[in-house]
């Protein structure tokens, strides 16, 4: 199954890839292989994870058979390595209004909480919040933006942080005022 990727953005519109994202391990094994060009065995990404690579082979499995990773030449022995499709991934939107996408919504909110945990007492947890009114078509071309800046700051000698961006309309009921 290959994977269609245009300037390093994966859109995902099967469920299957969907479901592959909906296990925080498996979103860790993506940012791993992610943060760099470089390919990894199943025991490699392992180690750097602290699990145990037979508890890991089966997410590896699984990110694989659903396109999201893809093994590479130059098996290591019995250790094949493995390398991330793309940069970025996008999920397509009527993957997400068919309902499809719970568990990757928890998996990837479950993320955000285990960093508010890990992060926030120490000082680097950043969140922030920010309602306006702008056209939909405009904030789809803010979100390329960012995501396009920021990858303008990337230093590969730097710790790997995670950034994690939400756009919906404003829930009934809530106090925020546009700012």
């Amino acid at each position: 199954m290959r994977a269609v990727t245009t300037n390093g953005v994966l859109t995902i519109d099967r469920p299957e890839q969907l479901k592959a994202l909906g296990h925080p391990l498996r979103l860790r094994v993506l940012e791993v292989l992610g943060e760099s060009e470089e390919e990894l065995t199943n025991r490699e990404l392992a180690v750097r994870l602290g699990v145990d690579p037979g508890h890991l082979h089966f997410h590896v499995r699984m990110l694989l058979n659903s396109g999201l990773i893809a093994l590479v030449g130059g098996a290591r022995g019995r250790e094949k390595p493995y390398r991330a499709v793309a940069t970025h991934i996008r999920v397509a939107p009527a993957l997400i209004t068919s309902g499809a996408a719970d568990e990757a919504r928890e998996a990837m909110l479950d993320e955000v909480q285990r960093g508010w945990t890990s992060h926030a007492g120490e000082g680097r947890f950043r969140s922030a919040q920010l309602t306006i009114r702008i056209d939909p078509e405009r904030v789809r071309e803010l979100w390329a933006s960012f995501v396009d800046h920021a990858e303008t700051f990337e230093d590969a000698e730097r710790e790997p942080l995670l950034l994690t961006l939400f756009v919906h309309p404003q829930s009934t009921g809530s106090t925020s005022e546009p700012s």
